[in-house]
């Protein structure tokens, strides 16, 4: 892993600024910042409407110094596509000008990947687009009023699941892993050189890329925003969140979660739900449960990580 020292000698340069209309202690706007920073300027952004769409599309507070463009909400791997086939003619007939080193980033919030935008997504997938689509997850609709999705955790209280979400939270890593695309990850705002150096790994990889990013939402999960790094690294220590990357088909557990391999280390679950408004109507028996399934994760990771030793 990279070090902060070099980090900060390499990646000094901001491409997306401050002023912006972001909550105060947004987990979006860290993951963001990190992320361009890895990818540098030669990248397009296409953004499906979500919390970023209303940051980057609002004058005078339009934070990136990069070309983007908004999208509507189920389309977002398909416009990628198409800017991805416009920067290949520009390549075909203008060789000299790097068309073809432009990274065709998705910058998506869950709602926008897991419900309304996966059949977009898995197209892009299915056709293996040269394209870098990234999930921010706040678990959340949060941009239109904290409504629940398909990412939201079991037993989280939303606007509309005002008593607790019965349904349990979309693997969506694991389903794209399922397309056997070039690469995907998982990510963390509170572990930024993981995010950088799986960043510019993507980056020299050609076809369709996937990460996923936990972006805490202070408003939405209710929490003080000065503690959006430490939920954030909650989620890591309590292995409901595990960071790692699958390259052509190979699996490796990211360093900062390697050690919650033994779940003696893990941080007890309600440790982190209990520092969360969202969570304050979570019963014994829920608890119970959402350990259980983070236990039942776990041992299907090694299960693959074994696989691949045969």
């Amino acid at each position: 892993m990279v070090t902060i020292k070099e980090t900060l000698n390499e990646a000094c340069e901001e491409y997306f600024l401050p002023g912006n209309s972001c909550c105060s202690g947004c987990g979006l706007e860290l993951a963001l910042r990190w992320a361009m920073k890895a990818l540098g300027p030669k990248t397009a952004l296409v953004t499906p409407a979500s919390c970023l769409n209303v940051v980057i599309g609002l004058w005078p507070k339009t934070a990136p110094n990069f070309p983007f463009i908004n999208m509507a909400f189920a389309a977002g791997a398909s416009a990628a596509t198409g800017f991805d086939a416009a920067f290949k003619a520009k390549a075909y007939r203008f060789p000299n000008k790097d068309w073809d080193k432009i990274t065709t980033l998705v910058f998506a919030g869950d709602g926008g990947t897991t419900d309304i935008g996966i059949q977009a997504l898995s197209g892009a997938a299915e056709r293996n687009s040269n394209i870098l689509y990234v999930c921010y997850d706040n678990e959340a609709y949060m941009n239109t009023g904290i409504q629940r999705s398909s990412s939201t955790p079991h037993s989280a209280i939303t606007t509309t699941t005002p008593f607790g979400k019965k349904r349990y939270k979309k693997d969506l890593p694991r389903i794209m892993e399922a397309h056997e695309i070039p690469y995907v990850a998982t990510c963390s705002i509170s572990e930024p050189l993981d995010l950088y150096e799986k960043f510019k790994k993507a980056k020299d990889i050609k076809g369709c890329r996937y990460i996923h990013i936990l972006a805490p939402c202070p408003p939405g999960w209710g929490y003080p925003a000065e503690d959006t790094i430490e939920m954030a690294r909650m989620a890591i220590k309590s292995g409901l969140w595990i960071l790692y990357e699958v390259e052509n088909g190979i699996k490796t557990i990211s360093k900062p979660s390697k050690r919650f391999l033994d779940p003696i280390k893990r941080l007890p679950l309600i440790e982190y739900l209990s520092k969360q408004k969202r969570f304050r109507a979570v019963s014994e028996k829920q608890l119970i449960t959402l350990q259980e399934r983070i236990e039942k994760r776990w041992k299907r990771i090694e299960a693959d990580l074994e696989a691949q030793k045969q």
